[in-house]
């Protein structure tokens, strides 16, 4: 592949530009759908010169889904959602093989994260993609020409939509959004069997601990929630839910968990998993009454759903690195709690994240909200919005095709008695 002129960009070693390629090669080739998806955008060009500016997860998967933005003619600009999981040889690889503005380091602090969406912001992109709505955020607080040329943006979690929401609410939203999240295919597929998969897998590569016959506890038992708790049985673990929603508690009990609250589980838990989009939901009280040796971990978007000072605060003992990604807090009665990926996102801090065959799936999404937006955004009421129906049916049924799958079509006269009201 041809070597693209350098875009202005911040990474961290552009020599490793080889080597990130090939990782998105091996991506690209479990990712038939955006496949799919980019071959149409190459031949029509729906996206032809639209500034699509994107701050997501940097990985070989992102990767394969800024290619095909570009191949519909748009000019993508990336920044990361999360510095713990940028790939830095995939940066490389999209600044140096294919000419794309890229501001993304692993690790680099918060500061660098700031001037790296600021940075996305300055290129005056007309489309927004969002992981935890940082950059719609962002472009509010700056307001001026930014806010001025959105058509508008697409968001992938849930706790970026609730940040959404309540600007909309306040009458401050000035673009609309699609809700990504709340896809069918996406919570299915992303949510559920994605979150569900990898977190565990970060956890387990981050601890070598085995599952079977230790007690997790899934505090938030939404898709996430459920899909790690399913996997978490499945490897042999007894499972514990907390929840604060009465119907998600109710449905957990009837998937045969025990429901508890946190305080209660706090004592039997081995492993605790933090999947609620809120914050503070494991605190102080629940610290004190954990075992030696209990892990810690968040599958949620921010690092905020364990109180990381309070638990600072009680390690008087001090805190040290006892295995690459987790740090044991020595508290004063000896005990020792053990936190996973300093608290951020543990499916991609310690993990790879989601498979490719997963993101293939939110990424067709993606692409192709992208494309109703340049078609339709400027005819959308500043708001939060569905995604399209007919997006989520086209791309369950690319996937069904790809997996070798068909299903049955409604006859006529199923379709006469569904719409009959006799």
């Amino acid at each position: 592949m041809a070597r693209a002129a350098i875009p202005p960009n911040d990474v961290a070693d552009l020599g490793r530009a080889d080597e990130g390629q090939e990782r998105i090669d091996w991506a690209n080739g479990q990712m038939p759908v955006l496949a799919q998806v980019r071959g149409r955008f190459e031949q029509q060009t729906p996206l032809q010169g639209v500034r699509v500016a994107a701050c997501l997860h940097v990985t070989a998967e992102t990767a394969n889904l800024i290619r095909a933005l570009i191949a519909g003619g748009a000019q993508a600009a990336l920044c990361s959602a999360n510095p713990l999981s940028v790939q830095d040889d995939v940066a490389a690889a999209l600044v140096a093989r294919d000419g794309i503005e890229v501001r993304a380091i692993h690790g680099e602090d918060a500061e660098t994260y700031a001037a790296h969406v600021r940075g996305l912001l300055e290129g005056g992109p007309q489309i927004t993609i969002d992981d935890g709505a940082d950059l719609l955020m962002t472009a509010h607080a700056t307001g001026g020409p930014v806010l001025e040329g959105l058509i508008g943006g697409t968001e992938e979690t849930a706790t970026g939509l609730v940040r959404l929401r309540r600007l909309e609410q306040r009458g401050e939203l000035s673009c609309p959004v699609l809700a990504l999240n709340e896809a069918r295919t996406e919570r299915a597929l992303n949510d559920r069997h994605g979150t569900g998969q990898s977190a565990l897998d970060g956890i387990v590569r981050a601890s070598d601990m085995l599952l079977a016959g230790h007690t997790l506890v899934v505090i938030g038992y939404g898709w996430a929630g459920q899909g790690i708790a399913e996997r978490a049985r499945g490897a042999g673990a007894a499972v514990i839910v907390c929840e604060v929603d009465p119907l998600r508690a109710l449905e957990a009990r009837m998937a045969g968990y025990e429901v508890m609250p946190a305080l209660a589980a706090a004592e039997r838990g081995d492993v605790f998993v933090t999947v609620t989009g809120s914050r503070r939901v494991l605190r102080k009280e629940h610290f004190e009454r954990m075992k030696d040796g209990a892990l810690l971990a968040n599958a949620g978007h921010f690092d905020v759903e364990i109180d990381l000072d309070e638990l600072r605060s009680l390690a008087t003992g001090g805190v040290r690195e006892v295995r690459p990604l987790i740090q044991r807090h020595l508290l004063a009665d000896g005990r020792g709690l053990n936190l996973l990926a300093a608290g951020r996102v543990v499916n991609l801090a310690a993990g790879e994240g989601h498979p490719a065959s997963v993101m293939d799936v939110s990424f067709a999404l993606q692409a192709l909200c992208v494309e109703e937006l340049v078609r339709h955004g400027e005819a959308l009421a500043p708001a939060v919005h569905p995604v399209p129906a007919d997006i989520d049916r086209e791309v369950a049924l690319l996937k069904l095709a790809a997996l070798g799958v068909e299903i049955d079509e409604t006859t006529a006269e199923q379709s006469d008695y569904r719409e009959s009201w006799a």
